[in-house]
């Protein structure tokens, strides 16, 4: 058994969660999320929680058996956490004439190149973009789908990596970019 599978997930007040055919269902304040659970992988939601086991001889593999027991109990505390909660990521624009704006759910970013990039994000994420005088330009991201927001983030970021002399490009806010120096320290 797997030792994150075993710890049971709870309910906070304001969420409901139903297991219907294979499919875990979340409802609560912030949206609604479902995900599908190998049917190796019982499911019972009692008392206030969600607790996860594994099905004794539903395949050889017991090893991949092992393996989705801790994941979809991971799943499935994201979407509870999610629902309740929400999730929230902030990224930092460092650079010169680097600038983020949106008009609802397009962001339309000028990063150096010749042309403006203009992303429509999914309608599951809320974006708010600030620029303030003398600070590096930040986007915040909202949604209750952690999986999806991290892959917008990727996507965003993958437009300008930070890159590692002057640390310019795209990067999470808090984020610690190694710096390495540049010719004029090997010369002697």
């Amino acid at each position: 058994m797997s030792r994150i599978g075993k710890l049971p997930v709870v309910i906070p007040a304001g969420v409901t969660v139903d297991y219907k055919d294979n499919i875990v269902t979340v409802k609560g304040p912030k949206g609604e999320l479902k995900q599908f659970v190998d049917p190796s992988i019982s499911v019972t939601i009692e008392n206030g929680e969600i607790s996860f086991g594994v099905v004794e001889g539903a395949t050889e593999d017991v090893k991949q058996q092992q393996a989705f027991h801790g994941l979809y109990r991971a799943l499935v505390n994201n979407m509870v956490v999610g629902c309740s909660t929400g999730y929230k990521k902030e990224l930092e624009l460092v650079g010169v004439g680097y600038r983020a704006s949106n008009n609802g759910n397009i962001i339309e970013l000028s990063l150096g190149y010749s042309h403006n990039i203009f992303i429509q994000l999914p309608a599951e994420i809320k974006v708010e973009t600030k620029s303030e005088r003398n600070k590096n330009p930040l986007i915040i991201l909202e949604s209750c789908d952690k999986q999806l927001l991290g892959v917008v983030c990727a996507k965003i970021r993958s437009f300008r990596k930070p890159e590692p002399y002057k640390g310019k490009g795209i990067k999470f806010v808090g984020e610690v970019i190694r710096r390495k120096s540049g010719k004029s320290a090997g010369a002697k």
